[in-house]
């Protein structure tokens, strides 16, 4: 509300002069009741001076015979400038009192009433000092016509930055208190939570208001559906006030944070949940280098390799009694794989050995092995399609195990034990060689 002072115009700062009763000469239009303005009263003062002045003059000029004396000449010259000014005043004042306009102007509630010379309310309120805009409201218009007793109002307009349902924008009202802006703005007041009294006066600079209107919301929990009327400002405030209660992870439907309309349903989600850890194997790599002392197609494991184990967490939640999807949580590496290494032979194979093509060699082998390369004998000793020992088999230029040698591999290298020391490496099953 504004607390501006407006001083009152007066237009008369003489005093009013006295009038009388009938007859009297003050007295307007014979009526003794009827007020005579000021300056009717002045002229007529002067005029009856006039006239007081002239009239022995003219008695002077009846008793003498012959045509007016000088004397009389010299009257009607003193009386002929008073007579003039007399008329002008008379003139002048009636000029000024027709442009003069008792008005009443209401700033804001607040009344004066004063004299203006404006032809219009433009020129009112440029007179006063009062600027208006866009959101200000006169009445009439400005550019109206100004006539004596007409009443203006002005009322300037406040902003209001109003937060309504969750919903904020700014909005301009020339009410001077909340409910006038409320009412003006046509907002649905009963039974909502303000955040300023109805009563509080809005200044000039304005005001922030809060508004949440009565809505009905419905909410579904435990089986149960119950519908109440809130102006709650969150969905999580309107299940309180249902009487409900959310415990460890439960949840609601929409947003605990969102703002809960009119008419809807929010469903209470009663969550319990449960972490699983689970392990897995990652497979190692394999890294492999040829070997030039190898002959084609063998394989020697350098060093076996290792995998690792990789731990995942995965949260498994039941809603409402029914259980989800897992859904993994996190993952670590517990151990990382250790690379295997692996040499291949390169090493071209002799296509023959002298002195020992031609025998069975099939037949030993399934006489020794069942015709089985990777065999090897219960003690661990032998292995092979030939039944090498370690020993035997490095000596004739093998690596590793014979069992993991190629049959190839292994089968010319029997030659070479042959040819060195005959059948006599397997005596039980060496003279197969000859069938």
């Amino acid at each position: 509300m504004s607390n501006t002072q407006y001083e009152t115009y007066e237009p008369y700062p003489a005093a009013t002069l006295p009038y009388g009763g009938a007859g009297h000469p003050d007295t307007y239009a014979g009526h003794p009741d009827t007020y005579r303005p000021a300056y009717e009263a002045e002229a007529l003062l002067v005029t009856e001076t006039a006239r007081q002045g002239a009239e022995p003059e003219r008695a002077e000029e009846a008793r003498g015979a012959g045509g007016p004396r000088p004397g009389r000449r010299d009257a009607v010259r003193r009386l002929l400038p008073q007579a003039l000014v007399v008329a002008f005043l008379a003139g002048g004042t009636t000029a000024f009192v027709a442009e003069d306009k008792a008005v009443e102007l209401t700033v804001d509630g607040h009344p004066q009433t004063l004299h203006t010379f404006a032809d219009d309310v433009s020129g009112l309120l440029a007179e006063r000092g009062l600027a208006v805009g866009a959101h200000d409201m006169v009445a009439p218009a400005p550019g109206t016509e100004l006539t004596s007793g007409d009443e203006i109002a002005v009322r300037y307009g406040r902003p209001v930055r109003l937060t309504l349902d969750g919903e904020r924008r700014e909005v301009w009202t020339t009410a001077d208190t909340v409910e006038g802006a409320l009412r003006e703005l046509g907002v649905r007041a009963e039974g909502a939570y303000l955040s300023a009294s109805r009563s509080r006066t809005i200044g000039r600079t304005g005001l922030a208001l809060d508004v949440r209107t009565e809505r009905a919301v419905t909410i579904l929990a435990d089986g149960r559906a119950r519908t109440i009327r809130t102006n709650a400002a969150t969905v999580r405030e309107a299940v309180e006030e249902a009487g409900i209660t959310l415990r460890g992870q439960d949840t609601t439907s929409v947003p605990g944070t969102g703002f809960p309309r009119d008419g809807q349903t929010v469903t209470v989600l009663r969550v319990t949940g449960v972490r699983e850890v689970r392990e897995e194997e990652i497979p190692y790599d394999e890294e492999r280098t040829g070997d030039a002392g190898l002959f084609q197609g063998t394989e020697v494991v350098e060093r076996p390799g290792v995998p690792g184990l990789r731990r995942t967490t995965w949260l498994v939640r039941t809603v409402n009694g029914v259980r989800e999807k897992p859904r993994r949580e996190s993952t670590e590496v517990v151990r990382g794989p250790r690379r295997q290494l692996v040499r291949y032979g390169t090493k071209p194979r002799p296509t023959s050995v002298r002195g020992a093509d031609g025998m069975n060699w099939s037949a030993l082998a399934a006489c020794e092995s069942g015709g089985r390369p990777h065999a090897t004998d219960p003690s661990g000793t032998y292995g092979g399609l030939y039944q090498f020992d370690t020993r035997t088999w490095h000596t004739l230029g093998g690596t590793g195990r014979p069992q993991d040698a190629s049959a190839e591999e292994q089968t010319a290298r029997a030659k070479k034990l042959y040819v060195s020391r005959g059948a006599a490496p397997w005596p039980h099953c060496g003279g197969r060689l000859r069938g």
